[in-house]
């Protein structure tokens, strides 16, 4: 099947369904040597609990046109499922569509995905949509303002020395001399879903740009934070819209047999451009942006012709202002200005982040608290918030139901942030990331070259798990409250100690403070944030020496794999532990945090917040 509007020629494999060349300018962008199955395709990682996992290529068995008109052609591969293919492929029915335009530079994708009720009880832990270029001219990858570059080839990965992991390899030997003794490692692409945008490749020889824009993240499940791979060495470029990436199996990805699901992924635009020879590579990735934001206006798309995807006019919004009440912080009530406000399936506060299965639609507040969420398919949800510099996690206290072409007003919503009295102390700031805590610069035998000149970003560096264990040699983390500084003197993940070849250590972290006096009025309240876990027990003493009972223990905590996989948060905990005051002493004290579990290099959590505060009291 062609696809073809005198700008960009797409050949479409029937009735697979599958991409298998798309030509423009005269270029054919995808990978002639790949079968013509592995070029441009959908995939599922799927299993039946207990069962092993499988990838499942979506593959259609029939065709048909949806839709043909002078201005737009939009083609549809289908298949269906019955017990009789149990095993073979994963319980779905899949319609995989794709439509293109008059004068457009470029094509759409979507794909509607469907389970019955009854149908067996299925894992999917992702969802995607992958593009494989050709490698002999896509050489540079774009996946944000600053963070683009000139990549290494399979080839130079496959000669390079693997690392502790599979996807982490050091290039010994590059094609690009340049490229020589760097880190490569797809995890070092990730973003965020709020901020993953646009993202592709360009052919520094041809100057031609293949990009992936999503005109919206509705359908990206995990929330506007969760973190995504992107693109990486291939030249691969993915549109990831579900996975276990930065969160496990904390995250829901399981479908059970006595419930009916079906989602629309996408519409996502496939853009191709072009810039003069000697053009910058960051022309076309601006471009592209600009390219991005005029999607990102058109959406909800109006041209879509499935009866699963509503038109605005078939879609609801919602509006409210989010004011703060913490009297123990504010003198009077606050706008909560810069709040994250979304709806999602109806849930626990803070339940959104491990949503694996759903619709979310987010929007942020403005300087008065003021929000809109609007284009919202119809449904029952709850609306969540959240407030960078606030601990806790907002929910409204009623479900919110949208309906076609409805509009709700909740007016001022009150968030109350969780305190039991005034603050003693306090370390981080509370923003779900451990961002703002000390980061190393590398061992200068595993950069990324592209992060040497980007602070902010060190985190995704390789290997700064062992950098631990260098800078703190003998003892670990002794904060002193009032002396020391977080973004200096606190690391920014407690990870375990190397003890020989294969042998770790657990890690004790020490906060130490001085109180004037100590209020027995009643209990201190002792809350910790964690940005990140992964296999993790943190055990927590209150002035005792580390042989001492703890008094209080997580559960085995985590499954994000943050730490190798440079990330600067995963999903978000919240734990509150009461401090007798018998167990405080007027002067010096202090608090353990021992993270327990010291099985390997990336047991550990990251902090978001730690706070002590006082006995409950009236606030002023």
């Amino acid at each position: 099947v062609i696809l073809d509007n005198g700008l960009v020629k797409v050949s479409l494999s029937n009735p697979r369904g599958d991409v298998s060349e798309v030509w423009y300018r005269g270029v054919q962008s995808l990978e002639r040597r790949n079968h013509d199955k592995n070029r441009g395709y959908w995939d599922v990682v799927w299993y039946e609990p207990g069962k092993p996992g499988n990838i499942d290529g979506m593959e259609g068995t029939g065709f048909r046109i949806v839709h043909q008109a002078p201005d737009l052609i939009e083609v549809a591969f289908s298949r269906s499922w019955n017990i009789s293919r149990r095993g073979s492929i994963a319980p779905l029915n899949v319609e995989k569509r794709y439509i293109m335009q008059r004068g457009t530079s470029g094509f759409y994708a979507y794909a509607v995905v469907e389970r019955l009720k009854g149908w067996p009880d299925t894992v999917m832990d992702q969802l995607r949509i992958v593009f494989k270029l050709d490698k002999d001219r896509f050489d540079y990858m774009a996946i944000s303002e600053e963070r683009q570059r000139v990549m290494p080839t399979q080839e130079d990965r496959d000669r390079g020395k693997r690392l502790a992991y599979p996807e982490a390899v050091l290039l010994t030997n590059t094609s690009n001399k340049a490229l020589e003794g760097e880190v490569d490692d797809k995890y070092q692409y990730s973003l965020e879903h709020q901020d993953d945008r646009v993202h592709g490749w360009v052919s520094t020889r041809d100057r031609i740009g293949f990009w992936l824009v999503f005109p919206s993240y509705e359908f990206r499940t995990g929330g506007p934070t969760k973190q995504e791979l992107t693109s990486h060495v291939g030249p691969t470029l993915l549109g990831m819209f579900g996975s276990t990436h930065y969160a496990g199996s904390d995250i829901d990805t399981t479908y059970r047999s006595s419930e009916a699901w079906k989602m629309v992924y996408g519409p996502v635009f496939i853009y191709l451009n072009s810039a003069s020879t000697g053009s910058s590579p960051r022309v076309l990735y601006q471009d592209a942006q600009l390219k991005m934001k005029l999607e990102e206006s058109k959406w909800p798309y109006g041209f879509v012709h499935s009866d699963d995807f509503p038109s605005w006019q078939q879609r609801g919004s919602v509006s409210g202002r989010l004011v703060i009440k913490d009297p123990f912080r504010y003198m009077k009530t606050m706008y909560g200005s810069g709040a994250h406000m979304g709806l999602a399936p109806p849930g626990a506060p803070g339940s959104w982040q491990r949503d694996g299965k759903n619709y979310q639609f987010w929007n942020k507040t403005n300087n008065h608290g003021g929000f809109s969420i609007n284009n919202v398919r119809p449904g029952t949800y709850s609306l969540y918030g959240w407030v960078p510099g606030l601990l806790g996690d907002y929910k409204f206290h009623k479900d919110v139901v949208i309906t076609p072409g409805s509009h709700t007003e909740l007016g001022f919503l009150v968030f109350e942030p969780p305190r039991n009295g005034p603050t003693v102390w306090e370390i981080g700031v509370p923003d779900r990331s451990a961002a703002e805590f000390f980061v190393p610069e590398p061992e200068p035998t595993y950069i990324n070259k592209l992060y040497k000149n980007l602070p902010k970003d060190w985190y995704r560096q390789y290997g700064l798990w062992e950098r631990y264990s260098k800078l703190f040699p003998v003892t670990d983390v002794n904060f002193t409250i009032g002396v020391h500084d977080y973004s200096k003197d606190w690391y920014f993940a407690q990870v375990t100690r190397k003890s020989g070849a294969i042998k770790f250590q657990a890690t004790n972290w020490r906060i130490n403070f001085d109180l004037q006096e100590v209020d027995s009025s009643g209990n201190y309240t002792f809350r910790m944030a964690l940005a990140a876990a992964f296999d993790s027990k943190v055990e927590i003493m209150f002035n005792y020496p580390y042989d001492r009972q703890p008094v209080y223990i997580t559960e085995r905590v985590g499954t994000d794999n943050g730490i190798a996989r440079h990330g600067i948060h995963g999903l978000h905990w919240i734990y509150a532990v009461n401090v007798p005051p018998n167990v405080l002493r007027k002067g010096p004290n202090w608090f353990i945090l021992r993270q327990a579990h010291a099985m390997g290099p990336f047991n550990g959590v990251m902090y978001d917040y730690l706070r002590l505060e006082g006995p409950p009291k009236k606030a002023r």
